[in-house]
């Protein structure tokens, strides 16, 4: 069996699959580094953990407890937001592989660091296992220079400040699972708590809405989504580095819009005048980013949606819907998001390749 972890700054989630790639169990755990809850499968408990090895400790004392033995796990294999130019693919964690992803930490600091941990916790726990990992920014690496660059000069760029793209497993995920229905040209909308777009081509990304962090693209829960770079610096002037970060990723978006809720549920049964326009922002800025990703592909044969909101709400789909009507009737994919099986894919070849 395989173990899948996606860690967070204070949660990491569990999948277990076995050798035919079916789910077994999956659970996480919350609030890591104080008080928080446990959910494993359908049993859900309260605990106190100080840090990601603990949270690691309750999950696997989880699995034990109904039964499944340690010893039948053969992997772990990991999600990591950020990989830059050098990690492009699936990989197993090596030294040196743990040393590229720390350098990428001051490309992503808040979500490598957790990912790292998460390493540690195996290792300290189950030091006997191969660990993998897979990369949300690896999907997008192929795309070409022009789509990629910032007009910055070369010095700059030379630190690594260009576009990435993120929900790389994601879109990885989507492409496998439409297999022989993928259009030669897919429009594809991850709508979440994070939301991008994606240009696909023949399978391969060509260009994204998300660059150099996941704070570009259209509005989404608490990120604002595209934004000049003289107000960020105008909002660093009045709130401190830390303060415009907070402001920009965690207070903005549906959340700054409306001023009472980043979840999209709330905001579509709330009649005020500031939840109706939160809402409004939101397909207004997705449509916007589709016109511009449809102009790389040159055309488009199909959309699909995935992700929490992409999934589940048929009301904001059909008002996207209604607003690219222009392109004239295209198929309309719904695809689960489904990464930590893509994870596990990964992983399973890499394994099946040594």
């Amino acid at each position: 069996m395989l173990l899948v972890l996606n860690t967070g700054s204070s949660s990491i989630k569990l999948a277990l699959f076995n050798a035919a790639l079916d789910l077994v169990v999956d659970g996480t755990v919350t609030g890591v580094g104080g008080a928080g809850h446990m959910a494993l499968g359908e049993n859900k408990q309260d605990v106190t953990t100080d840090n990601h090895t603990e949270a690691l400790d309750c999950l696997l004392a989880g699995l034990t407890a109904r039964g499944i033995a340690l010893s039948e796990i053969t992997g772990a294999a990991h999600r990591v937001v950020h990989g830059g130019r050098s990690l492009v693919a699936p990989t197993r964690i090596t030294p040196k592989t743990l040393a590229r992803i720390e350098a990428m930490i001051p490309l992503a600091p808040l979500h490598n660091p957790p990912a790292l941990a998460g390493m540690a916790a195996v290792t300290a726990r189950l030091p006997h296992l191969p660990q993998f990992a897979s990369f949300d920014t690896a999907f997008h690496a192929g795309q070409p220079d022009v789509a990629t660059a910032y007009a910055l000069p070369r010095a700059e760029r030379d630190k690594g400040i260009r576009r990435y793209g993120f929900h790389g497993l994601s879109y990885a995920g989507m492409v496998r699972q439409l297999g022989a229905n993928l259009p030669p040209r897919l429009l594809a909308l991850h709508l979440g708590a994070g939301v991008s777009l994606c240009a696909i081509k023949d399978g391969r990304s060509i260009a994204t809405s998300m660059g150099y962090s996941p704070l570009s693209g259209p509005t989404m829960a608490t990120r604002t989504g595209d934004i000049d770079g003289m107000a960020v610096l105008r909002l660093a002037q009045d709130h401190g580095f830390d303060g415009a970060a907070t402001l920009l990723n965690k207070e903005s978006g549906l959340l700054g819009l409306s001023g009472t809720s980043a979840d999209m549920r709330a905001l579509l049964a709330d009649t005020s005048p500031e939840a109706t326009f939160a809402v409004e922002h939101f397909i207004y800025s997705i449509v916007h980013q589709a016109g511009g990703l449809i102009a790389a592909l040159e055309g488009v044969d199909a959309i699909a949606f995935t992700g929490g909101i992409g999934e589940n709400s048929a009301p904001i789909r059909e008002r996207i819907m209604a607003r690219l009507a222009w392109l004239g009737e295209k198929p309309i994919h719904i695809v689960p998001a489904d990464e930590e099986r893509q994870i596990a894919i990964d992983a399973m070849a890499l394994i099946s390749a040594t």
